[in-house]
């Protein structure tokens, strides 16, 4: 209350505003008012235009200089309305004519306080919604962190790169100064430092080495977060670190496979929004370990195998070698011995007894016998996949193949043609492999056609870019029902033709793992005492 009339100030201070219950200030002079203001702190000033000194309207400049924002209502007498107008572009809130009446004055007062009252309600309400919103702030903040942490350390599988994420994550959410981790040995059950951020350098020799801080053990044991500040954490020798820790267990089932410890320099406790954060990155921390350790296993459990089937291969590669080199080293002595008995039976040698003869002719038998058996060893041991290609004309190789069985075409009494083409048919493959194709349908045609029998090498060019070869004969044919398989290894149409004609059922097995190595297709038609026509078709170069 600024007024320097005595008798005006004890109406308004005492008897009306102090029966309102308002704490009231009085001073004489707009100077001294000014300074009150700003140490008192008002919520209403209510100053006379004429004041000695300084008016009511320097006042009111002075304290808007100042920024003090405060209801001001001006004390002016009748006739002086522009004084009063003036006052209301400066600021002033309100008016009371004097000579002042009680009523006028409470009812001024009530309405300015209302509006002070409402100010603070709004700026109470601002605050508050600030609040609101820093907290909000702060959850997306984590959330969105948490979030993170989840989709990293659960893709994350080496230890070291997860280690100081878990703990940078728990760092960021808890805002802490410092961090470790535990983790529990699988072969002592004891506690290891596996990582830590932000200790003292001393503390680096502890490394992949138990580590008691004094409180981790004792969430060890009972499974449960830990919180300590202040007073409470000096009983333990963490305490020289830091004076507000947190120790967070990461379990599996009930067990502590690890223990995350948050430390602050400052004795800032640690919340629950903190706790609850951070559990939930000690979970993410345990499906991640988990993890980790399930593909360390995996890990082994690959290296085993693959180093069992690098020895497997091995072992198959020198059985291979074994049967290959015994196939070649039979090889020779067999066809040599072979032929000498041929020369025997056929009498280049001279003469032999009936039952000489008949002994040597079963001999005779019983190696080509042994050498069929050697030379389907060496089939066996080739692999289908082409090692060599180039580029050949299929109509030399078809040639040079049937340039191969014209001794064993007279003898058997089989006539040989060829209907090839006189344009070249360009296709690449392994030539050595195609002429195992050929031998295998070549030899065959002769081995089931009759003496007098013809057989035939035909090719030609398809439609769809390839060419197709056919090798045809007019022997004893194959019945249906074994058509769809005599390609598998090992088959054999019957007993009596086994007997007959020998074999093993391995050509024709290996013809087709050769053709389709090479991108073709291979196929037979047959008819019982009629023939049969094998064919394979192969890319052919345009």
């Amino acid at each position: 209350m600024v007024e320097s009339d005595p008798v005006v100030s004890d109406l308004i201070a005492r008897q009306v505003l102090g029966a309102m219950g308002l704490k009231v200030k009085v001073v004489e002079e707009a100077s001294s008012a000014f300074q009150e203001s700003l140490s008192f702190s008002p919520d209403l000033v209510i100053a006379n235009l004429d004041l000695p000194g300084l008016s009511g309207k320097d006042l009111m400049a002075a304290l808007s200089s100042q920024s003090v924002q405060v209801p001001v209502i001006m004390i002016a007498p009748k006739g002086q309305e522009k004084d009063v107008i003036q006052a209301f572009r400066l600021g002033a809130s309100d008016y009371i004519p004097s000579p002042v009446r009680e009523a006028e004055v409470a009812s001024a007062v009530e309405r300015a306080l209302k509006t002070v009252r409402a100010r603070r309600e709004r700026e109470g309400l601002r605050q508050q919604l600030e609040r609101a919103n820093h907290e909000l702030q702060r959850r997306v903040t984590e959330l969105t962190t948490l979030f993170g942490v989840g989709k990293a350390v659960t893709s994350v599988t080496d230890q070291r790169k997860l280690f100081q994420m878990i703990l940078e994550s728990g760092m960021k959410i808890t805002r802490a100064d410092s961090a470790w981790l535990l983790m529990q040995d699988e072969r002592s059950g004891k506690y290891l430092l596996s990582d830590f951020i932000n200790l003292p350098k001393s503390l680096a020799d502890n490394l992949n080495q138990p580590w008691d801080d004094g409180v981790s053990s004792l969430v060890a044991l009972s499974g449960e977060t830990l919180t300590l500040n202040g007073e409470a954490l000096k009983r333990f020798k963490i305490s020289s670190l830091g004076q507000a820790a947190m120790v967070v267990p990461v379990k599996v089932g009930k067990s502590a496979i690890a223990l995350l410890v948050m430390l602050r320099k400052a004795n800032q406790e640690f919340d629950s929004s903190d706790t609850a954060m951070l559990e939930a990155v000690s979970d993410y921390a345990s499906i991640s370990l988990v993890n980790a350790r399930l593909f360390r296993a995996l890990d082994q459990r690959a290296a085993s195998l693959q180093s069992e089937m690098e020895r497997s291969h091995s072992t198959e590669r020198a059985k291979d070698e074994m049967i290959q080199n015994v196939s070649h080293e039979l090889r020779t002595p067999l066809v040599a011995a072979k032929g000498y008995v041929d020369m025997l039976v056929n009498g280049d040698m001279g003469g032999l007894a009936a039952d000489q003869k008949d002994a040597l002719s079963i001999a005779q038998q019983k190696l080509v016998r042994v050498l069929e058996l050697v030379e389907a060893m060496a089939l066996m041991m080739d692999t289908a996949a082409p090692k060599k290609l180039k580029d050949h004309n299929l109509n030399d190789l078809a040639s040079q193949a049937l340039g191969r069985y014209q001794a064993q075409a007279r003898q058997a009494g089989v006539k040989l043609g060829a209907q090839l083409p006189k344009e070249p048919l360009i296709v690449h493959v392994d030539d050595e492999q195609l002429g195992i194709v050929f031998d295998q349908l070549i030899s065959n045609a002769i081995k089931f056609s009759p003496n007098g029998g013809q057989v035939t090498v035909g090719a030609q060019r398809t439609r769809d870019h390839k060419v197709q070869v056919t090798v045809t004969d007019n022997g004893i044919g194959i019945s249906k029902k074994h058509l769809n398989q005599i390609f598998d290894r090992f088959y054999q149409v019957d007993g009596s033709t086994t007997r007959q004609f020998g074999g093993l059922g391995i050509g024709l097995a290996l013809v087709r793992e050769i053709i389709t190595a090479h991108g073709g297709q291979v196929g037979v038609e047959s008819k019982v005492e009629q023939g049969s026509s094998f064919h394979f078709t192969l890319p052919v170069k345009q």
